[in-house]
C-alpha cells in the first residue's frame, strides 16, 4: 500500500473507533460475546461497585457493620466541614480527618475540592471540547486506548459493559487527554488513572484532576509518563535508598534472588498503588496522597515492605516474593485498614527524621516542556504507526550496562559470604558488607530515563517483567516465560495497527541477554520449556469457530481435539536469533543462521 492507502486507512479505523463509542450499546452496536463478561452482579457486588465471582455473605460482618456505622456519624461532621471549607477551623481538622478516611460517599466533593478543580475548569472553559474534537480527527492513540478501555476495570460495575457510559468516558478522557498534553501522550498506566478518577467524578472533572495530577507540583506525575520515565527512575533509586537505611536485611535479600525494585514496586508509582493493595485501602492512600502529595507514595511503599517484611523474608525465590507483593497482598493485606494508615503516618515521621521522605526537587527532563492545549499535527510516520526496525544505540548500551551491574552485584555478594566464614574462624580484617552502591544505581537509571519508547513500559499495564528488563539486574536463565504481574494483561495492539503476538508467550534463554516476552493473562502457557526453544501455541476450535468463554478473550478448546496444533521452533544458539522488539512488544526474529529445525 502506498502512503496515500496507509493514511486513508488509518483515518477510516480511527473514525471506526470513535463512532463505536458514540453509538454505545444502542441498537445496532457491534460488540463481540466475549467483551461482555457475565456475573451475578446482584449478590457479588461489594460496596465500592466491585464484582466478585462469587457470592459475598449474607450477614454484614460485625467489624464492618461497625466501621459503616462510624463512617456515617463522620458524615456529619464532614458534611459541616464542606460547607465552611476555606475556614481556618476547617484547615486545622483537615488532616486528621483525611487521614481518618472520607466517607465514601462524599468523596466526589472532598476529592473536587482538594484539587481545586473548579478553579481549573473555569480557566479553560471550551478546552476540553475542543480537544475531544481534535482528538477524532487526529488521535494516533485511539486503537491503543480503545484496547486498553476494554481491560481496565472489568470487575468493576461501572466497567463492565462494553461502550457503557463509563467506557464512553474513560475511551473521552484519554483521547482528549492525549492531544492536550502532546509531550505524553498516551501512556498505558493512564488508564488506572482515569478509571478512578471516573468512579467519583464526571467526565470534564477526570479530565481536568488527571492534568493537575500530571502538572501540579505537589504531584508532579508528567515524570512517570512521560518518555523515557525519568522520575520512575528517581523514585525507584530513591527507594533503595530507604531500604538501605531502614531495611537493609531486606534489601540484601532482595539483591541476592535478583530483585530489582522495578519489579514488583510499578503500579505503586505510576498508579498509586491501584490492585496492589485492597481497594478500600487503595482510597484511603488516595484521600492522603490528594492532601499531601507525593510524599505518599516513597512513605507507603517502605510501609508496605516494613509490614510484611517478615513473610517476604522467609520467601526464597523472586518469583515467589513477586507473587505475594503484587497478588497476595491485593486480596489480603492481613492489616486492617486503619492500622495500615497508622503505620503509614509512622512511616511518614520516620523518614522525615531520617531526611528520606521525599526524593527531592524533580529534575529538568520531569518538568513539561511544551505547552498545554496548542495542537500538534502528528507525522505521517505516527499515523500509519511506522515502526523502528531494530534496537537503538542507548537501548544497547543499557542492556551492556544492566549485565555488568548484575555480575558485580553477584560477585560481591559471594564475597560476602566468603568473608563473613572467614571471620568466623578468627581470620582478621574486616567483615565486608553487601551494600550496593546508591551512586551505581542511580547511575543506571539515569542511563535508563532516556531510554526507548515511552511505551516499552506502559504497553504490559505497566508491570511486565520482560519489558522492564533494561531496569532490572535479573537474567533470563532466573525470570520464568510468564508475566509475573499476573493482574494485568499485555496489549494485544499496538499504534497505527501493527500487529502483535497473541496468546502464549515467546521465550529465549542466554547468559547476558534480558528475556523478551509478550504474555497476556489468564492464557495458558507451556511449562518448563527446555533452554533456546521457542514455543507458539494458538488455540482454535473446529470450523474456526471459536468456543468462547466469559473471559476477556480466551478461547476454550475441548481436551485433545487438536493435540498436534503446536509451532516449536528450536535455535541451538540464541546468539542467532534477535528479538526485533517495538512498544516493549516482539514484532519479528531476524535469523542470522539458517540452521533452525522447524518441527
Amino acid at each position: 500500500m502506498n502512503e496515500e492507502d496507509l493514511l486513508k486507512r488509518s483515518a477510516e479505523e480511527r473514525d471506526k473507533i470513535f463512532k463505536r463509542y458514540d453509538r454505545g450499546r444502542e441498537e445496532g452496536a457491534e460488540i463481540d460475546p466475549w467483551e461482555d463478561p457475565t456475573f451475578e452482579v446482584y449478590h457479588a457486588t461489594d460496596r465500592y461497585g466491585f464484582i466478585h465471582d462469587k457470592r459475598l455473605p449474607s450477614k454484614v460482618d460485625p467489624q464492618e457493620a461497625k466501621k459503616q456505622q462510624i463512617e456515617l456519624e463522620r458524615v456529619k461532621k464532614w458534611r459541616k466541614m464542606l460547607k465552611s471549607w476555606n475556614s481556618s477551623v476547617t484547615k486545622e481538622k483537615l488532616h486528621k480527618r483525611v487521614f481518618k478516611g472520607i466517607p465514601n460517599s462524599l468523596r466526589p466533593q472532598v476529592w473536587c475540592l482538594l484539587l481545586s478543580l473548579d478553579k481549573t475548569k473555569t480557566e479553560n472553559r471550551g478546552k476540553y471540547d475542543e480537544m475531544l474534537k481534535l482528538a477524532r480527527k487526529y488521535s494516533t492513540d485511539a486503537r491503543q486506548i480503545d484496547s486498553d478501555v476494554n481491560r481496565q476495570f472489568r470487575e468493576h460495575l461501572f466497567y463492565r459493559e462494553r461502550y457503557g457510559i463509563k467506557q464512553q468516558s474513560l475511551f473521552k478522557v484519554l483521547t482528549a487527554y492525549a492531544m492536550y498534553n502532546s509531550e505524553v501522550g498516551y501512556c498505558q498506566g493512564m488508564s488506572g488513572l482515569a478509571g478512578v478518577l471516573l468512579m467519583y467524578m464526571d467526565e470534564e472533572d477526570a479530565f481536568w484532576a488527571m492534568h493537575i495530577l500530571l502538572t501540579d507540583p505537589k504531584f508532579s506525575m508528567h515524570g512517570l509518563y512521560k518518555e523515557g520515565f525519568p522520575k520512575l527512575t528517581r523514585f525507584l533509586a530513591h527507594h533503595d535508598r530507604i531500604l538501605t537505611k531502614f531495611m537493609p536485611g531486606l534489601k540484601k535479600h532482595f539483591d541476592k534472588h535478583g530483585l530489582d525494585a522495578i519489579l514488583y514496586s510499578l503500579k505503586w508509582f505510576f498508579v498509586c498503588f491501584v490492585e496492589r493493595v485492597p481497594f478500600s485501602l487503595c482510597l484511603r492512600i488516595w484521600d492522603i496522597y490528594l492532601l499531601i502529595g507525593e510524599r505518599v507514595i516513597t512513605a507507603m511503599a517502605f510501609t508496605i515492605l516494613r509490614l510484611h517484611k517478615k513473610s517476604i523474608m522467609k520467601l526464597n525465590d523472586m518469583d515467589s516474593i513477586v507473587h505475594f507483593i503484587q497478588v497476595k497482598l491485593y486480596k489480603d493485606f492481613m492489616y486492617d485498614d486503619d492500622s495500615a494508615v497508622h503505620a503509614l503516618e509512622r512511616a511518614l515521621e520516620d523518614l522525615k527524621r531520617a531526611k528520606l521522605d521525599h526524593p527531592g526537587p524533580p529534575t529538568k527532563d520531569e518538568i513539561p516542556s511544551r505547552p498545554f492545549g496548542v495542537f500538534i499535527e502528528p507525522t505521517v510516520d505516527q499515523i500509519i504507526g511506522h515502526r523502528a526496525e531494530k534496537f537503538t544505540e542507548k537501548e544497547r548500551e543499557t542492556n551492556t550496562l544492566v549485565v555488568l551491574r548484575r555480575e558485580e552485584a553477584r560477585e560481591a555478594l559471594e564475597n560476602d559470604v566468603q568473608l563473613s566464614v572467614g571471620d568466623s574462624a578468627g581470620l582478621t580484617g574486616s567483615k565486608f558488607s553487601f551494600d550496593p552502591s546508591m551512586d551505581d544505581t542511580s547511575s543506571l537509571l539515569e542511563d535508563c530515563q532516556h531510554m526507548g519508547s515511552k511505551r516499552s513500559l506502559a504497553d504490559t499495564s505497566v508491570t511486565s517483567t520482560a519489558d522492564l528488563s533494561v531496569f532490572s539486574t535479573i537474567t533470563r536463565s532466573q525470570a520464568h516465560e510468564n508475566s509475573l504481574d499476573t493482574h494485568s494483561n499485555v496489549s494485544d495492539n499496538s499504534v497505527g495497527g501493527a500487529s502483535s503476538v497473541g496468546s502464549g508467550i515467546v521465550t529465549s534463554s542466554g547468559a547476558h541477554k534480558p528475556l523478551f516476552s509478550t504474555h497476556s493473562t489468564p492464557r495458558a502457557t507451556p511449562h518448563n520449556p527446555s533452554p533456546d526453544v521457542l514455543r507458539i501455541y494458538v488455540p482454535y476450535s473446529p470450523l474456526d469457530t471459536p468456543l468462547v468463554s466469559p473471559h476477556n478473550g480466551d478461547v476454550k478448546v475441548p481436551p485433545n481435539t487438536f493435540p498436534d496444533n503446536k509451532i516449536r521452533i528450536r535455535v541451538d544458539n540464541d546468539e542467532l536469533l534477535t528479538p526485533l522488539v517495538e512498544h516493549g512488544q516482539i514484532r519479528s526474529f531476524r535469523i542470522d543462521s539458517p540452521e533452525i529445525d522447524l518441527k
